[in-house]
């Protein structure tokens, strides 16, 4: 600024003043107005300028008058007095951090700082998220834990580079938690930088560089747990640094104090202590009173009961035995000299140790070290394993006499640091257990470490086959509130995520948890009696018990036993050696035997005939003899004898689908992602899914898997993934059937009218949880529809809108062509058209309905030359009129020829004279031999050819003979009736 424009600001702030000095205003103190520096010219020059605090209260500002130069500032602990311009320090009782400002009390929301919250869902108005912001409260601010988005934010200007610093607890993956800054020209820092790490049990602390000028500090968060509770993000002590000065110091707050001049920060009063505002000192409660560290008050002392102490066991000594001892909580808050009050227990009670963990050995002193590598014992001493076995090594503990190595305990409150308190479970023979805390709502960690894992030697050549590693635990919990028993695996330094919880009170039980990273270095066990904040402890009687915690393949570990392994024909003695693919070693032999056809080894449990497990139906095992696959081929014989081929293979890629939109209280929309692999050969690509909420990037891999997805813009993302778990990751067997190994795909789930059977895909998955204690499977049905060409038209039970009715058990339904058999000559007819002008055609069309794809296609028309209808009505009435006239020739023909025939007969007769045995005379009227008869039938011939056939009908008597009527014949056979007349 120049410095004219220096002088004008000034007049235009001096010059109402001065137009009040007509009247009578009094004289302005130094209360009633403060100083500020003026905007920096271009020589880095600024002036001293008297605001009033109000206007028209008083008369006589100071003149302005040049100011320090811009690149001064002061140093922690001091502040600048702007009366005299250089900087001095902080009293006691307060701090200051010289070229910053610090917010540590958050009672209410500090001057400068801006929370709402918005939808996550863009443009969705449905949503109310206005009161879906960050929360103070007291000692931190806390996020919101619902879906909607909150956002706390800050903007400062700096001088000159400087930092942010601050202090945040994130223990809840299901949060997305992210921290970036936007400066003067609205870029916000690199996406990758956002990410906030997970806590492991305390507050975490975060510092970023700022640059000059102006910045905004942006804290978003958004609850990606659609269902159960989520854990707030808290945050607190944010330190600003770079801001040039601070004109004043900041008073300590409550609980917390600065004995000296020139503090950079207050100190918090340890427990039984406490202080007010700007304390100096902390001041010692009364006898009768109690505080916890950082407390702004006492509290008065309750009578001490049985949840006040708790018991633990002293190292065993040299005749191995340990000691019982009783201690107070610490920090002691009861009083035992109150009427009705307990008193500690007697301690020092003698007690036998209990023997080594496996693995283990007692040394003369009574301790317990680890065997050496190669030898193996049973907690008491070592033993070498014998030739032809390995050591099977990890780490296994059941007796609990001193906390292990690899193990450690703390306690985390959420209300206050630096507890004196850090021991939260304590051993006690048999179990370890969690110890009363501070307060209920303290989380009671117990935290184990491991190096890594490594498989057996005689596993390594085949590791594809076998488990990385698995941890198993057997624990109690007893409550009598709503307490939460929480194990978390660590798939990173920074990042533990909860794999799983449970609630209440549980009995005695096992869990276990397959290890598929070499990363997973770290396993929690968090304890928390309740989530209400109390004042005094109402539940210190409730507990968590773990009784026995086993890894396998622990890189270090000890082992327990020793593993007969198959012996090398060439050197029995050098080392184990892997059984063939597909072969189980005999127990107790080292004999390599093989497995019937089409099963696979059980990776868990290698060594006898039940190691061989038979594949499913139309399944094959692959290579290395660890699963049953399937080639998307399959044959299935109908009920009729009829063979449908199928082929699924353009249904084999890894396809993606979701669920019909659903909705939270609070109207956020979200999907359940499906994705799978139907089937495939060796080397098939595994259906994925990513959690891309938190920095682990943890991802699951099998046939099918599930993930809750939610559009977002946030992260410059188009959807947050989360909450990854797989549905199956082997495949169990491929049928018509409805059932197969207690997997079942009723057809009430998915109704159809078509005839044709569905082929229906089962899988299975190892990983097991509280609800799914059996593990979670699945169903794909596939149903030919050949008017389907999307090959992702996949759909879920009408009644169980999300896959499954139970949790467990999910059914989908896969309508595609694809999923119809391979058309045959079984599947079209064939049509065979009229003769016409002398061309016949031959069609061939499917059946109806259609319920095949693929395979043959149909048989192209056939045309073939034939005759006409008409020529051959033509050709029969001319060969019938041909056939007519020679029937009728043939037959006067004979007819001719029995006329004559006759004729002669009856001549004979006539001639006889009835005498027998007498031939007759002949008759000069007769025929003669050789005379032509048609010279003696005149009358015939003179009439028409069917006149004659008529009369010959007529004239054949009853004797079956026929009369001729010839003219001589006629008049001698009517004198011979005249003579007999007479």
């Amino acid at each position: 600024m120049h410095r004219g424009q220096i002088h004008l600001r000034y007049l235009l702030i001096w010059l109402p003043f001065a137009y009040c000095t007509t009247t009578d205003l009094p004289m302005c103190k130094e209360s009633d107005y403060h100083f500020e520096y003026t905007e920096c010219d271009a020589l880095q020059a600024r002036w001293r300028v008297a605001v009033p605090n109000k206007a028209d209260i008083c008369t006589g500002l100071p003149d302005p008058v040049k100011g320090t130069q811009c690149t001064f500032s002061c140093s922690e602990g001091e502040f600048l007095d702007m009366q005299s311009q250089q900087c001095k320090k902080c009293a006691p009782g307060t701090f200051s951090l010289g070229t910053g400002v610090a917010f540590d009390e958050w009672d209410s929301l500090p001057s400068g700082f801006v929370t709402h919250g918005v939808t996550t869902n863009s443009g969705d108005a449905k949503t109310d998220c206005s009161n879906s912001t960050w929360i103070t409260k007291g000692d931190y601010v806390a996020s919101n834990t619902d879906e909607c988005t909150a956002t706390l934010s800050y903007a400062v200007s700096l001088k000159k580079p400087g930092t942010v610093t601050f202090e945040y607890f994130y223990p809840d993956n299901s949060i997305y938690f992210e921290f970036f800054i936007q400066n003067d020209q609205c870029q916000s820092t690199a996406s990758e930088s956002r990410w906030m790490k997970i806590s492991d049990s305390d507050f975490s602390k975060y510092t970023v560089e700022l640059n000059s000028g102006n910045n905004v500090l942006y804290w978003r968060s958004t609850a990606y747990a659609l269902q159960g509770a989520v854990k707030p993000v808290q945050l607190r002590n944010i330190a600003i640094s770079g801001v040039a000065y601070t004109s004043e110091c900041f008073h300590c707050k409550p609980g917390t104090h600065s004995a000296k001049a020139g503090s950079a920060r207050c100190a918090a009063c340890p427990a039984g202590s406490f202080s007010n505002k700007g304390a100096t000192v902390c001041h010692q409660c009364e006898q009768d009173k109690y505080a916890e560290p950082g407390s702004g008050s006492c509290k008065p002392r309750p009578a001490c009961t049985n949840s006040d102490y708790f018991y633990t066991h002293t190292p065993c000594d040299s005749e191995g035995k340990t000691q019982l001892m009783y201690k107070w909580i610490e920090p002691k808050i009861c009083n035992e000299t109150f009427d009705g009050a307990v008193d500690l227990p007697a301690s020092g009670e003698k007690q036998t140790c209990p023997p080594c963990n496996p693995g283990f050995f007692v040394t003369n002193s009574s301790t317990c070290e680890p065997c050496d590598k190669g030898f193996y014992s049973n907690g008491a001493a070592c033993t070498e394993c014998p030739v032809g076995t390995e050591p099977v090594e990890g780490l296994e503990y059941k007796w609990w006499n001193t906390m292990p190595s690899h193990m450690k305990s703390s306690i985390f409150n959420r209300e206050f640091s630096g507890s004196e308190k850090n021991t939260a479970w304590e051993v006690a023979g048999e179990y370890v257990y969690t110890t009363p805390g501070d307060q209920d709502s303290d989380y009671l960690t117990l935290m184990l470490n491991v190096p890594g894992y490594r498989l057996p030697p005689s596993m390594t050549k085949d590791s594809e086959r076998s488990e990385l590693s698995r941890i198993t635990f057997v624990f109690e919990t007893r409550c009598t509130a709503d307490c939460k028993f929480y194990f978390l695996a660590g798939y990173s330094r920074w990042n533990n995520e909860v794999v799983e919880q449970w609630k209440g009170s549980n009995g005695k039980q096992s869990y276990s948890y397959l290890i598929q990273n070499n990363s997973t270095t770290s396993f929690t066990w968090t304890f928390q009696r309740t989530e209400e904040l109390n004042e005094e402890r109402k539940y210190s009687s409730d507990s968590a018990k773990i009784f026995s915690i086993h890894i396998t393949n622990v890189i270090g570990g000890v082992a327990s036993q020793c593993r007969r392994c198959a012996l090398s024909t060439a050197d029995a003695g050098s080392a184990c050696v892997p059984c063939p693919p597909g072969h189980y070693m005999v127990s107790g032999t080292g004999v390599c035997k093989s497995c019937p056809p089409n099963t696979f080894i059980r990776t868990d449990h290698p060594v006898g005939e039940a190691a061989c497990i038979q594949c499913g139906p139309n399944t094959q095992r692959n290579k290395a003899h660890t699963a049953c696959l399937s080639d998307c081929t399959l044959d299935v014989k109908t009920g009729g004898g009829v063979l449908l081929h199928y082929d699924f293979s353009p249904l084999s890629n890894v396809t993606a689908f979701h669920s019909s939109p659903r909705f939270t209280s609070k109207g956020l929309r979200y999907f359940h992602s499906f994705n799978l692999a139907l089937c495939g050969k060796e080397g098939r690509v595994p259906a994925t899914c990513v959690d891309n909420v938190t920095e682990s990037g943890r991802e699951v891999k099998g046939y099918i898997c599930q993930s809750t997805v939610v559009p977002s813009e946030i992260r410059s993302q188009s959807v947050v993934s989360t909450q990854p778990f797989i549905i199956g990751d082997s495949l169990i067997g491929v049928t018509t059937k409805t059932t197969v190994s207690r997997i079942s795909s009723s057809k009430w789930l998915f109704p159809s009218a078509s005839g044709l059977h569905d082929v229906i895909f089962y899988y299975k998955s190892s990983e097991t949880t509280q609800a799914c204690k059996e593990g979670r499977s699945a169903t794909i049905r596939l149903r030919c529809n050949p008017t389907v060409t999307a090959e992702d038209h996949i759909m879920l039970p009408s009644n169980c809108s999300e896959g499954t009715c139970d949790g467990c058990s999910f059914n989908l339904l896969w309508e595609s062509q694809h999923a119809c058999p391979l058309c045959t000559k079984e599947h079209y007819r064939e049509i065979v058209s009229a003769c016409t002008q002398g061309i016949q055609r031959t069609t061939y069309v499917w059946q109806q309905p259609l319920q095949c794809y693929g395979g043959e296609s149909l048989p192209a028309q056939k045309v073939s030359a034939c005759v006409s209808l008409d020529f051959w009505l033509k050709f029969g009435v001319s060969t019938g009129t041909i056939a007519a006239v020679l029937l009728i020739s043939i037959s006067c023909y004979f007819w001719k020829k029995t006329r004559k025939l006759q004729f002669k007969y009856s001549k004979l007769m006539m001639s006889s004279g009835g005498n027998e045995c007498e031939l007759p005379t002949a008759d000069s009227c007769a025929i003669m031999e050789g005379d032509d008869a048609e010279d003696d039938l005149m009358d015939l011939t003179k009439k028409s050819f069917f006149t004659k056939i008529r009369s010959f009908s007529r004239e054949r008597t009853s004797d079956g003979f026929d009369s001729v009527p010839l003219k001589s014949s006629s008049r001698y056979l009517r004198d011979d009736e005249d003579s007999d007349e007479a």
